[in-house]
């Protein structure tokens, strides 16, 4: 922007003029603007409407469902592109490390076993390292807002793309106060005699005020509570490995004793499939790394780095810590019956520390888990927000929903997912396991048809691809595990929502009931209805390959020079020695 200067000893005015920059995207583009010279007008002003949301929403208001204006519009997004490298890095390392890991893995111990918990989450940690590449390489070349929805609508069926972007905000609109209460309970670890509505109204706050700086203020907080979370969880690694061993102050050599008593498995191959649940909403949120590609200044840089962390933390933070709580903890454990989703208490984690005696560790765990609690609380409102933003920018949501200020920020987006916490209240209410059960029956299996539906659309992608011409030489990152990975990732979503059918209707030691089906299986029915509804409201077609826009919202358009910028990166990777090259392959 160009602006009038005042001379020393001016009167400093409230606004001063200022043209607005043509490299912006805005029909304001050129003109002359007021902008308040005062930190609190400046404060103020970010509150009020981006240029570029004020054009979209003129249009939104005149068309009906549009795909190329809506490619377009979610392609020009006014988003803040103020993540960086950093950040990506420990989103996709640590992310959303939370209850799902810390907790919710002692009921699946308790349900499956220690065998059927690796099983289940080596499976489920498989299919993830398939969709997170296959996202990664949607991400780079269209680093839109929505990301997984919007890929649906433009490479599937805009009616799928709605089913997926709704089934995804809903997700993170359960755990968001579901969260709030895990926290508000872990309090209580140090008996602490307040009532938990007060402990949910503070971190609720504490929340809700992070995502008010916008991109950089979650990725500023992710970025400290994901070093915290990692730190422990390596921490808990080393120790654990001594435990087993016998380096423990009690207990003695432990080895692999609880393997052969109790067992490996508690309910054999049902007992497998019970787990696959838990280690879908354990894993949920490693996508986020995907839908933060449309406010990071540098995607092609900074994602293929990040999305090869996700090996990392799928065989470090969940397969060898799971490994060792397996070997520390038995699965009939009187603290790991009837485990509650929220109650850190029964946290493998916090009962193989007590066990060995060491005393202090346990709070530290429990503050770990805290900390846990609230960044996985800080994601919902980052994943939620955007995903209903896109979805009101593609017109398949409310139009306000898609406000964004001057700041880059989501605000009405932001402002719905806040007040949705404030079901967490509900933690005062002897009601609460009751609301939360059925608040997590409708996100347990949204992950599955998320990672599915990525699996598809970049299979889809890669055909229209081929068929408008375009080499895999032109794409600045090509997934590891290619065509074949997602096709595989694509089945075993299947086969996970399959055999997780087969839990819903014959429950583990119950018979058929139409409580525990739906507590189990909610999600899929819901998922089902939001396609059927918007298919025969908008009579939308599926996308063919030949029609695909693979046009909108692609940063790199200069392709010969993209071209010969990759092939002078390989060059120059070949001559460096075996190891940079592992290094760059894995990191």
């Amino acid at each position: 922007m160009s602006e009038k200067n005042y001379k020393e000893g001016d009167d400093i005015p409230a606004y001063k003029t200022a043209t607005v920059d043509s490299s912006f995207q805005s029909k304001y583009a050129g003109q002359v603007a007021e902008v308040p010279t005062t930190a609190w007008g400046r404060f103020v002003d970010s509150f009020r409407p981006n240029d570029v949301y004020l054009a979209n929403s003129r249009e939104i208001n005149v068309a009906g469902y549009d795909m190329e204006a809506a490619a377009r519009r979610t392609a020009e997004s006014p988003l803040a592109r103020r993540l960086k490298g950093r950040h990506l890095q420990m989103i996709a390392i640590g992310g959303s490390i939370g209850t799902g890991l810390f907790v919710n893995s002692g009921k699946a111990l308790n349900s499956g076993g220690p065998a059927a918990l690796l099983i289940a989450f080596g499976i489920i940690g498989l299919m993830l390292y398939t969709v997170v590449h296959a996202l990664g390489e949607l991400a780079v070349v269209f680093p839109v807002a929505g990301s997984f929805s919007t890929y649906s609508t433009r490479f599937i069926d805009p009616a799928w793309g709605f089913a997926m972007g709704w089934n995804y905000a809903m997700q993170w609109l359960v755990v968001f106060p579901l969260e709030l209460v895990a926290a508000s309970i872990t309090i209580q670890y140090w008996h602490v005699n307040v009532n938990n509505a007060v402990w949910v109204a503070i971190f609720w706050t504490l929340i809700v005020v992070i995502n008010f700086f916008g991109a950089k203020g979650y990725g500023e907080a992710e970025f400290v509570f994901s070093m915290i979370k990692v730190i422990a969880v390596v921490g808990f690694i080393i120790l654990g490995v001594v435990l087993v061993c016998g380096g423990g102050p009690v207990g003695g050599y432990i080895g692999g004793k609880y393997w052969h008593n109790p067992g490996a498995f508690s309910y054999g191959f049902k007992g497998v499939c019970s787990v696959f649940v838990t280690a879908a909403f354990a894993f949920a949120g490693t996508e986020l790394v995907g839908l933060a590609a449309a406010e990071t200044a540098n995607p092609r840089k900074s994602l293929p780095s990040a999305v090869k962390q996700v090996f990392w933390r799928i065989t470090l933070f969940y397969i060898v810590a799971l490994t060792l709580v397996g070997l520390l903890v038995p699965y009939d454990n009187e603290h790991l019956l009837g485990a509650s989703s929220v109650d850190a208490t029964a946290s493998p984690f916090v009962i193989a520390i007590t066990n060995a005696g060491i005393s202090g560790l346990p709070s530290v765990m429990n503050v770990v888990i805290m900390i846990a609690v609230l960044s996985v609380g800080n994601s919902s409102i980052y994943g939620c927000s955007r995903t209903l933003a896109s979805l009101a920018e593609m017109n398949l949501a409310p139009k306000f929903l898609a406000y964004i200020d001057k700041s880059g920020r989501p605000l009405a987006a932001v402002i719905v997912t806040s007040l949705f916490g404030l079901l967490a209240f509900v933690a005062a209410s002897p009601k609460e396991g009751d609301v939360f059960n059925w608040l997590l029956a409708l996100s347990g299996l949204s992950s599955i048809f998320t990672w599915g539906s990525v699996c598809l659309a970049h299979i889809l992608f890669r055909r229209a691809w081929k068929v408008q011409g375009h080499s895999l030489d032109e794409l600045a990152f090509k997934s590891h595990s290619g065509v074949i990975g997602s096709y595989f990732g694509l089945i075993l979503n299947i086969l996970v929502l399959i055999a997780q059918f087969w839990v819903a209707v014959w429950p583990i030691g119950g018979t058929p009931n139409a409580s525990d089906f739906f507590q189990t299986y909610l999600a899929a029915p819901v998922v089902i209805a939001f396609y059927i509804f918007y298919k025969i409201w908008k009579r939308t077609s599926f996308v063919r390959p030949s029609e695909a826009d693979l046009v909108s919202g692609r940063r790199e358009v200069d392709t010969p020079a993209l071209i010969e910028e990759l092939k002078a990166e390989r060059e120059a990777l070949k001559q460096r020695n075996v190891f940079v090259r592992i290094y760059k392959f894995w990191c």
